[in-house]
Parts: C-alpha cells; sequence; structure tokens
C-alpha cells in the first residue's frame, strides 16, 4: 500500500497538467454536443488527450464515426513505439498486468514510467498507483469541464491549450544529459514540423519518431553519458530475471 501511495506522488506533475487539459477537453466536448456522462466515460475508456480533443472537433464538423475512428487510431499509432520502449522492463509481468499497463499508458506516464524503471528499477505498487492516479485526473479534469462548460465559454484566454505542451517540456528535461536523447528529440522536433508542413500532418509524429529513434540507435555511444546509457539498458535487461528470482525465493520462503 505505502508503494501504491507513493505511485500518487509520482502521479502528481502529470495530474497538474491533466486537469486544464481535460477541462478544456470537457468544455469543448459539451459544445460538440456531448452531455458530461459521455464526457466522463470517454475520458475512462479512450483516455487519450489528442485523440479526445481531435474527436470533439471533428464530431462538432460533422464527421461520422468511421471518421472518427480512423483519424483518432491514426494519431494514437505511436503507442505501438511507447509499449515496445517499455517492453523489457515489464517482461516479468503477467498477461493481465501488462494488459491494465497498456490500458493505462499515455505520452505522459510513458514519460515518467520510463524515467524511474531506467533509474531505480520496476515497482509494481509504484507504477499502478501513478497510473492510476493519473487516469482518475484525466477523468475529473473532463468531468469537471463538461459540468462548469456554461461558466467558461472559450478555454484559449485562459492558456488552458498550453497546459499539455508546458508537461511535456517538464518531462523531457531529465533526459537531457544523454546526447543521443538530445539528438534525437531535435531530430525528431525538426522532421516532424518538416512533414506537416509537407502535408503529412496525420502521419508528421509517428515517421519522425521512427527516423530520430532509428538515427539515435545507430549513433555510437561515447563518454560517461554513453556508458551510462549502457548501464540503463543491461539494467533493463537483468530485471526480469532478478524479478523471477525474488519471486522464486518468496515461493520458498512461504512453503517453508
Amino acid at each position: 500500500m505505502k508503494d501504491f501511495l507513493r505511485g500518487m506522488r509520482y502521479a502528481l506533475p502529470i495530474i497538474l497538467g491533466y486537469l486544464p487539459v481535460g477541462f478544456a477537453f470537457g468544455v469543448l466536448a459539451v459544445q460538440a454536443g456531448m452531455n458530461p456522462l459521455t464526457v466522463g466515460l470517454m475520458s475512462y475508456f479512450v483516455y487519450a488527450g489528442s485523440a479526445q480533443l481531435i474527436a470533439a472537433q471533428l464530431l462538432a464538423d460533422g464527421v461520422g464515426n468511421s471518421g472518427i475512428i480512423v483519424t483518432t487510431f491514426i494519431v494514437n499509432l505511436r503507442h505501438l513505439l511507447m509499449s515496445a520502449a517499455l517492453t523489457p522492463f515489464l517482461r516479468g509481468w503477467s498477461k493481465p498486468l501488462q494488459s491494465w499497463f497498456s490500458f493505462e499508458m499515455t505520452d505522459e506516464t510513458f514519460a515518467a514510467n520510463l524515467g524511474r524503471f531506467c533509474a531505480g528499477g520496476v515497482n509494481r505498487g509504484e507504477t499502478l498507483g501513478l497510473n492510476i492516479f493519473a487516469h482518475a485526473g484525466w477523468v475529473c479534469g473532463g468531468v469537471a469541464g463538461a459540468l462548469f462548460d456554461s461558466a467558461i465559454g472559450d478555454v484559449k484566454p485562459l492558456g488552458l491549450d498550453f497546459a499539455l505542451p508546458g508537461m511535456f517540456i517538464a518531462l523531457l528535461l531529465p533526459h537531457f544529459h544523454i546526447p543521443r536523447r538530445v539528438l534525437a528529440l531535435c531530430v525528431a522536433a525538426a522532421l516532424s514540423l518538416a512533414f506537416a508542413v509537407l502535408g503529412m500532418d496525420q502521419w508528421n509524429v509517428m515517421l519522425a519518431t521512427l527516423l530520430a529513434a532509428t538515427l539515435a540507435a545507430f549513433w555510437p555511444m561515447d563518454g560517461s553519458a554513453g556508458r551510462q546509457e549502457k548501464d540503463e539498458n543491461a539494467q533493463a535487461d537483468l530485471r526480469p530475471e532478478q524479478e523471477a528470482q525474488q519471486r522464486a525465493r518468496a515461493g520458498r520462503a512461504d512453503n517453508a
């Protein structure tokens, strides 16, 4: 239980970003024709900020269900890359736990969990606590926005639309001491903008991430930062085996 509550503390920075963005989504969703109950259910089951904001806008524009589903699916394809990056850390988890983790994985929880996994290992209680409380914060923000829509109206003068980019910037800062990650960040940002200008605004993030990650993967790891990254990768490969050994020792102790 202590680990679970500690995960709640780790989730606080994410929740502070989720509340205003979720609030903005709730306002926009009601203006697009949704009611507070639908907003809450969508925030719980979809749980994808950019996809929900896009869906609300498409709904307001009169786009059909099939168009909304295809568009949001393309927007969320980046989750394939994020889940692949976290696979080495979660090999020791059961399939139901892996499925629940995947259900609650967002850009923000991915970044927060990746940093924790690389720095101090995988603590299930902390991880589940972080994910669950962040999820609850997003749902609460959306429902609050839907309920107080009439009191807000336009969310842009309040600056709520910058809360999500600001949170992403904060989540990136701990990775700036490793040159390869800075390289991947800069290349991905430049390529994403270039692809968007060329009209590939549905695929720009996915393509830019793939190309930048491929370049960074083949970039030589020199110096102390490179050694640190190698150590983190080696620890990630060893953790599933270490967790299995710990469970085996715990089982023998219980049988004794």
